[in-house]
């Protein structure tokens, strides 16, 4: 039986406890439990690409296909092997098979799917971008029996006049919300396979908020390095902390490189799904 299989009967068997096995917006109430992860566990290592190329390690994402902007359509893809076969068998990461980030160049537009996987080895999911441009599509996986999550990416036209947006940097940039939650980065970065950032989670006027969990975390946060694009995924360690700053959470990083990064942070608060982006500076070794 392969891991895919296990973790489908899995959520059967919760099904009535573990609404979130079923779908990423529950119906009612959050009833999944939240695993943050450890200090020292393994979950945040580095994976094998950074997204910036579509073989990695063997592994090639192939038959890339997006929707066009003006609707709501369908992006497909396949992940193919060594030998050129479709994989199939995934270990699941943050309760899913597969995750999809499909991200506007200029790094101003994100979103983040979980297709579903045909029994032909192709990937197809709904996504509605809303807006013309070159869009890189990444996808994060573990092969059934990998050590190491594998990160593939591609970049698609999505026909349409468009102009790239800059990217907010500076101070003011690591402090965004989106009318009510807001994020604020509590300090850098830093390149290394141990490091830590902190983000404090408030409403819009500095209260702390009670999160909610999505994809058995109390946060995901997603970030692409300005310029280089280079795809970062971190992790929470441990709980969060209510402190004068609001809900803290610390996250496991290892940022192979200095400079800006864009990170997109989501949050469940009150059953809905926020996203906010905000403008991290990661810093070399002191």
């Amino acid at each position: 039986m392969t891991r895919r299989t296990t973790a489908a009967l899995a959520c059967l068997a919760l099904a009535a406890g573990l609404t979130a096995c079923s779908s990423d917006e529950p119906s009612g109430p959050e009833r999944i439990s939240i695993t943050p992860v450890k200090d020292g566990a393994t979950s945040g290592l580095n994976p094998l690409g950074d997204g910036t190329r579509a073989t990695v390690a063997g592994y090639t994402m192939d038959a890339v296909r997006l929707p066009g902007a003006t609707a709501t359509g369908e992006v497909s893809f396949r992940i193919l092997d060594r030998s050129g076969t479709p994989l199939t068998d995934y270990t699941p990461e943050q309760t899913k098979l597969l995750h999809l980030y499909v991200v506007r160049d200029d790094l101003a537009q994100f979103r983040h799917v979980h297709p579903e996987l045909g029994s032909d080895g192709t990937w197809r999911g709904r996504v509605d971008l809303g807006v013309p441009g070159r869009w890189r599509v990444v996808a994060e996986f573990i092969p059934e029996g990998a050590e190491r999550p594998v990160v593939l990416g591609t970049t698609l036209r999505v026909a349409g006049a468009w102009k790239p947006e800059p990217v907010p940097e500076g101070d003011a940039a690591g402090t965004s919300d989106d009318g009510v939650v807001q994020v604020g980065l509590l300090g850098a970065g830093e390149v290394g396979t141990n490091g830590r950032l902190r983000v404090a989670i408030t409403s819009t006027d500095g209260e702390p908020l009670a999160l909610g969990s999505y994809l058995g975390a109390t946060a995901h946060l997603t970030g692409f390095a300005v310029g280089t694009r280079g795809f970062v995924h971190v992790h929470p360690l441990g709980a969060p902390e209510v402190t004068d700053d609001g809900t803290v959470l610390t996250f496991h990083t290892t940022f192979e490189q200095p400079g800006p990064y864009r990170m997109f942070v989501q949050v469940r608060v009150d059953g809905m799904l926020h996203q906010v982006a905000v403008t991290a500076t990661v810093n070399s070794h002191a």
